[in-house]
Formats: structure tokens, sequence, C-alpha cells
């Protein structure tokens, strides 16, 4: 059969596995396996399919997705997250609409420390939530807020996205932590600024919360330093060359775990807890990424890539004009799938038309995953948005909906200057020492 008919065929099978609820990493290890099969031989796909399983298990450059995904988990159990909210609520928390300032303030500064979209708003949405109910906040401002700062989880650096990214496209997972640095803090402006606007045109939805003095201010910095240190120990580490990636995450995990011993949060059960909540969600990413090779080893032998870049490269479009195509396709397949099925789905297809148009690929990575962030808050799936809903199910779900859509528009502006000034992605990494 011809390679290209046969890789047609495989995704429509894929998404048809999909669409009966298989899940993603098994859909994408058996589509792949199947079309390896049948373009070279049974027992070249069964070799592909061991070697691809060993080898990814035991790759050390992986170790850094656990290693950070405990360090997620250790930072949610440490209380950092009600003194973060509690420190940026006593600058922020007297103005208009100061409390979801002060969530999308606390859920930069957490993402900072967990690298996880969904543990960021889940941990926000029990912190802030309760609070802004307290001040009479509408649902919509209070949920979208929360639901908009979680996004923020997966491009501040550490990301578990950004990992996943540069393993597949080989690209330097430093390099591309520090890229994440400057547009997460335009992200936290973006969405800060939004807010502002809204509680402007409509005062009522945000009212002012409590005045604090300035002793209260600077106190308030005495229970976050753990959080600015373990930062700054983790990426500053990166930047100037002391310690790996894989180090840094190693290290990260342990001075979580340090805080949360000395906040006296971390119990015997809590660590168990942390342990096997780790070993679930690495076992759960490292079965998607198996998959999401053995399905780019396929794409590989059918050299369906290299027909789609032959194709955009006679189109009468400019290289700009192609990214924006492609970017518009990520933004109609974030409505339908999630954060991770759309990295490994797409990056095997569209990184080497990128690559071969002369884009920049770290900064392609941060365009990907900051249009990744739009799909975790835009209907039907918007997982931020259902894992609000779930804890807090008084909210009807457009009233979340409705919450959420300032912020979506704020991050399209913000996506919109990236791609058309990518120093702001592509500066702090060529500084890195």
């Amino acid at each position: 059969m011809d390679p290209i008919a046969l890789s047609i065929l495989i995704f429509l099978l894929l998404f048809f596995l999909l669409a009966i609820g298989l899940p993603i990493g098994f859909s994408m290890a058996a589509t792949g396996f199947l079309g390896s099969a049948l373009l070279i031989d049974i027992d070249a796909a069964l070799a592909l399919l061991g070697q691809t399983a060993f080898e990814t298990t035991i790759t050390f450059n992986l170790s850094i997705v656990p290693m950070f995904i405990l360090m997620g988990y250790f930072a949610s159990n440490s209380g950092l997250s009600e003194d973060l909210f509690r420190a940026c609520n006593t600058w922020l928390g007297h103005r208009r609409g100061g409390l979801a300032l002060a969530t999308i303030g606390g859920c930069g500064a957490f993402a900072a420390v967990c690298g996880s979209s969904i543990a960021t708003a889940a941990t926000m949405t029990q912190v802030a939530l309760p609070e802004m109910k307290r001040f009479n906040y509408d649902y919509s401002l209070a949920t979208g807020s929360i639901a908009a700062g979680g996004t923020i989880g997966i491009l501040i650096p550490p990301s578990v996205i950004l990992v996943l990214y540069g393993i597949l496209t080989e690209t330097n997972i430093g390099e591309l932590f520090l890229a994440g640095f400057i547009p997460g803090i335009l992200t936290i402006i973006f969405f800060m600024a939004t807010i502002s606007i809204v509680t402007r045109i409509y005062p009522d939805i945000g009212p002012r919360g409590d005045k604090t003095s300035f002793k209260q201010k600077m106190m308030a910095f005495k229970d976050v330093w753990g959080t600015v240190i373990l930062f700054v120990l983790v990426i500053g580490g990166i930047y100037t060359g002391i310690f790996s990636p894989e180090e840094a995450a190693g290290i990260g995990a342990s001075g979580a775990l340090t805080l949360a011993l000395f906040a006296r949060t971390m119990t015997w059960p809590i660590f168990v807890d942390c342990l096997m909540k780790t070993v679930t969600t690495s076992a759960m990413i490292f079965t998607i990424l198996i998959g999401a090779i053995l399905f780019n080893n396929f794409l590989v032998l059918s050299a369906v890539p290299d027909a789609i870049g032959s194709w955009i490269g006679s189109l009468p479009f400019s290289s700009t004009a192609i990214m924006l195509i492609i970017l518009l396709i990520y933004l109609i397949m974030g409505c339908a799938l999630d954060s991770l099925a759309m990295i490994l789905l797409t990056i095997p297809i569209f990184f080497p038309v990128v690559a071969n148009l002369g884009f920049d690929p770290i900064w392609f990575g941060i365009i990907v995953v900051m249009v990744v962030e739009l799909g975790l808050i835009t209907p039907p799936v918007g997982m931020n948005v259902f894992i609000i809903k779930g804890m807090a199910p008084e909210v009807p779900l457009s009233k979340i909906y409705k919450g959420v859509l300032p912020f979506v528009i704020a991050q399209i502006l913000l996506i919109t200057l990236i791609v058309f000034v990518p120093e702001i992605a592509t500066w702090l990494p060529s500084t890195m020492g």
C-alpha cells in the first residue's frame, strides 16, 4: 500500500480509538505499531516496540519528569499556595478586583514550584474561591481568574509540557525553561490588566478587599521566602550552568520536601500519597510518551512529515502566513483535545515543517505551549474549567466559561505579540551561560 494512503488510514484509526475512549498512549502505540508492521514487517515492528519501551524508561533525561511532578505534589501539600495567595492578597486585595489579582499572582508564584496547570487550578480553587465568595465576588470573575491563572502552570518553569516538547524535538530543556520565563511574567501582567479593565467596567463583580498596613505588607514576605529561594535555586542553577535540568529537578523535589517539613504539613501518610501520585502520573506520561515515539517512528517511515513539508513549501504563502495557519490549527484542535494529547500528536508532524521554514525551535515551543494554554480554558474540553466545576459544583458551567472569555482574548493578544516579536522568548536563553 502507498505509505501516504496508509498514513491516512492509520490517522483515521487513531481518531476512532480516541473517540471510543481508549487512552491516548495505547491508541498511539497500537496505531504506530500497526502502521510500522504494515510498512516493514511484524518482526521489525515488535523489535521497535520493545526497544522504544526499554530505551524510553531508562533514559536519564526523562528522570526530570517524575522529579518535577514530585516537586509539585510536595509543594501542593506544604501550604505554599496559602502563603503565596495571602502575600499577594496583602499587597493587592484592597484594589478593585484585588482578590482576583491576588489569585493570578498566587497562581504564577505557585506555578514556579509546581509545573502543572491542573494542580495549580485545583489548589488555588481551594485557597482563593472561598475568600472571593466571602467578599461577594461574581462567580464568573472568581472562577475565570482561577481557571486562567492555572494555565500559567505549564509555561513558567519548571513545566512538564516543555520537558516533553524538548524530548520530542531534541531541544535544550534548560533553554526552554528560560524561554518560558518572560512570556510567563507577561501572561500574569496581561491577565491582571484584564481584571483591572473588566472590574473598571463592571465594578460590582469584584469588590475591594480589606486594606492592610505597610508593616503587614512587609510581614507577608516572611511566609514566601522558601518559594523564592527554591525557584531561584532551580532556575538560577540551570541558567548559570551549575547543574543540569535533571539535577535541578532532584534539587527542586528535595527543596519542596524540606519546605513541607519546616511547615510541619508533611505527615507520613501525605508523603506516601505524594509518592504514589507521582508514580501514577509518571507512568501515565511515560505510557503516552512511548506511544508518541512509536507513532512518530511510523510517520518517519511513511515520510509523511517530508510530504507535508514539500506541500507547504509549494504554497504561495510567506513563512509567517504558514506559521499563522499552523497556530490556527492548534487553536481549533485545542477545543477538542487536552494539552498533552495535542502536543504529542502534532509536534512530530509540524516541527519538521517549522524547522524547514527556519523558525527557532525554542520560540516555536513557547508559542505552542501558549496556544495549548488556551485549550485548557476553552470549550468543549477546557480541563481547568472542569476541575473548578468539580470542586465548586454550585457554580454553573456557563458562568465559568463567561468568566474565562476576557482572559482568552488577552492570551490571543499576547500570543500575537510573541509571534511578531520572537525576541521576547529567545532573548533570555541566548544569554545562558
